[in-house]
C-alpha cells in the first residue's frame, strides 16, 4: 500500500510539473505572437502614412512618377505579404523605395520646407523607431520561447506537444553593409 501511495505521489508531481511546463510554454508562445502582432500594427501605421506622403510629394515632383509608383507598389506588396519572413522581405523593399523618395525630396527645396512633408517625414521617423522597438521586443520574446522549448527537461514536453522554434526578425543584408560617407 505504501509503495502505491509513493508511486501515485510521484505521478501526481510529474503531472503537475508537466502541466506547469506546458502552461509556461503556451504563455511564452502567446507573448511572442503578441509581439509579432505589435510589429504588424506599427507596419500598418506606416503603410497608412505612405499615401499621404506620396500625395504631398506628387504636388512638387510631378515628373517623378516612376519613383512614386515604386513606393506605392512596394507598400501594396507589404500589405499582401503573409508570414514573418515574407513581411520582412517586403518591408525591406519598401524601406529602399522610401530612401529614394526622401532622396528625391532633396532636389526640391520647396518640398523640403513644406510643413505637411516635414510633418509626414517626422511621423514616419517616429513610426520607424516604433517598428524597430517592436522588432526588438519580438526577438526578445522569441528568444525566451526558444530557450524554454530547447532546455532540458522542458524539451521533453515541448517537442511532443508540437512547439517549434520561432524565427527572429533579421536585418537585411544590404543594411548590414558599411555606410560610405564621402565629401
Amino acid at each position: 500500500m505504501t509503495a502505491l501511495i509513493i508511486i501515485l505521489a510521484i505521478v501526481i508531481v510529474i503531472a503537475i510539473w508537466a502541466i506547469s511546463v506546458y502552461n509556461g510554454l503556451v504563455k511564452a508562445k502567446n507573448r511572442a505572437e503578441e509581439a509579432e502582432s505589435g510589429i504588424d500594427v506599427h507596419l500598418n501605421k506606416r503603410y497608412d502614412l505612405i499615401p499621404n506622403l506620396v500625395e504631398t510629394v506628387k504636388g512638387y515632383a510631378k515628373h517623378e512618377e516612376g519613383t512614386l509608383a515604386k513606393v506605392i507598389e512596394a507598400r501594396n506588396m507589404c500589405l499582401s505579404a503573409k508570414g514573418l519572413d515574407e513581411k520582412d522581405r517586403a518591408d525591406n523593399a519598401l524601406s529602399g523605395t522610401l530612401k529614394n523618395l526622401f532622396a528625391l525630396a532633396e532636389n526640391y527645396p520647396d518640398l523640403k520646407a513644406n510643413a505637411n512633408f516635414i510633418s509626414l517625414q517626422e511621423s514616419l521617423n517616429r513610426i520607424e523607431e516604433e517598428i524597430l522597438n517592436a522588432r526588438k521586443y519580438y526577438n526578445a520574446t522569441a528568444r525566451t520561447f526558444n530557450d524554454k522549448i530547447m532546455v532540458f527537461p522542458a524539451n521533453l514536453i515541448a517537442s511532443p506537444m508540437g512547439f517549434r522554434k520561432l524565427d527572429y526578425v533579421e536585418v537585411a543584408d544590404e543594411k548590414k553593409e558599411n555606410v560610405k560617407v564621402s565629401f
